[in-house]
């Protein structure tokens, strides 16, 4: 047996223990790691690499797939990510890549140095691609983040109406308040909290492209006195807020700036104001960001530990109101994007190139694998200045979304 063969089938003899793996070698050899289901088969087409498949799996794995390298034969994907990721559960693979993150962790100040212009510059890499390819697999509304599901049998396009509803239960609106949408997207959320609860809206984006479908949205539907999105970084940002949202944003700030976010938080909020934090997390401590999705999806990205959060907020003297952790909703959405990409996979790869499609198949796998096995999971951190700036208990957030039973479809 090839040398390089027989390594990584004992790297993968190592992480596969429930279910079973069969690997096809360049030479066309069968090799069978473990026994039972789920069963999956992947062909190594390119021999080259199997030896960076051994040495950084984290980055390689997804190389192969994007190249072609590494076929997926009997199931797809995502069976083959689940399989592992299952395996592994919270670990971190073999010496080798426990090695690695512990360097990328020890660097990841560095790494993750993210003043506004690298700030524009990765936004751009993500936000500013085709709009048609966001059509391809997102909802109506582009609602770019974890939806919430009720029941086993909402659409994404209810699961996404009602994580609107049910992030606007817990900011606690009133008429005429000013609300801050730091991190705005495609404008989906700003427009829906107008439109509930008449009140005046500012959102920001680093994102050309978001900025400008969403502010021609509002023009369209007659909201621009009351919904405005301007091309600005939170920092850049003055003036003063009853409310502030930021969903999906704060994946992107940089581990060495959460006392500072935190900070401006504060300083835009009114002295009653309430703010509402939603972004994903981890749950199983600090970390470092995946080398693979650090390079090719969201540069400068990196999903926090609850433990690295609440610190900031403590710094910068506001009251932590109200946690929730959303477990597998964003495993459930990743799913729903997955399934309609893959529906249009073809009119994607007119757009790009089957590498793209590879790509963008190997990000929303993985993702979906990780929601379902690897600890990660969503928080929603409600903080203020006050300690009596929210109810004392949590009956205002179902009293809101009953009374706004309307305002969600099939």
């Amino acid at each position: 047996m090839n040398t390089g063969v027989f390594l990584l089938r004992g790297l993968l003899q190592q992480i596969i223990r429930k279910g079973a793996l069969t690997m096809v070698a360049p030479d066309g050899c069968s090799h069978r790691i473990g026994n039972g289901s789920p069963s999956i088969t992947i062909r190594i087409v390119d021999p080259g690499v199997i030896p960076r498949l051994i040495l950084n799996p984290d980055m390689a794995f997804g190389e192969a797939y994007m190249d072609g390298a590494l076929v997926v034969e009997d199931g797809d994907i995502y069976d083959f990510l689940a399989l592992c990721f299952a395996n592994m559960g919270w670990g971190s693979g073999h010496g080798l890549q426990r090695l690695r993150a512990v360097i990328r962790r020890l660097v990841r100040r560095i790494a993750q140095h993210n003043p506004i212009p690298v700030a524009r510059v990765n936004v751009a890499h993500h936000y500013d691609l085709s709009d048609t390819l966001y059509e391809m697999f997102l909802d109506a509304d582009r609602q770019y983040s974890c939806a919430y599901f009720v029941s086993p049998d909402d659409t994404l396009e209810r699961a996404q109406e009602q994580k609107k509803r049910h992030l606007a239960a817990k900011l606690l609106l009133r008429s005429g308040q000013r609300i801050l949408d730091i991190g705005s997207g495609w404008g989906g959320l700003g427009l829906y909290l107008a439109r509930v609860a008449d009140v005046d809206v500012t959102g920001l984006t680093l994102s050309t492209e978001q900025q400008a479908y969403a502010q021609r949205r509002a023009f369209e539907i007659g909201a621009e006195d009351s919904v405005r999105f301007f091309l600005k970084d939170y920092r850049q940002e003055v003036g003063q807020y009853d409310r502030i949202v930021s969903v999906g944003m704060f994946e992107h700030v940089g581990v060495g700036h959460y006392r500072e976010y935190f900070e401006k938080v504060r300083d835009l909020l009114n002295e009653d104001g309430v703010a509402l934090i939603h972004t994903i997390g981890r749950a199983d401590g600090p970390g470092a960001a995946n080398a693979w999705i650090n390079k090719y999806i969201f540069p400068g990205g990196y999903v926090p530990a609850l433990s690295e959060i609440l610190p900031a907020i403590e710094q910068a003297g506001l009251y932590v109101t109200d946690i929730e952790v959303l477990r597998l909703h964003y495993a459930e959405t990743l799913k729903a994007w997955r399934r309609r990409f893959n529906v249009n996979r073809q009119s994607v790869a007119e757009i790009y190139d089957e590498r793209f499609c590879r790509m963008w198949e190997f990000y929303l796998a993985g993702c979906e694998a990780g929601f379902r096995h690897s600890g990660l999971l969503n928080f929603q951190i409600q903080v203020s200045k006050r300690i009596d700036a929210v109810p004392l208990t949590r009956d205002y957030v179902l009293d809101w979304e009953r009374s706004h039973l309307g305002d969600v479809t099939r």
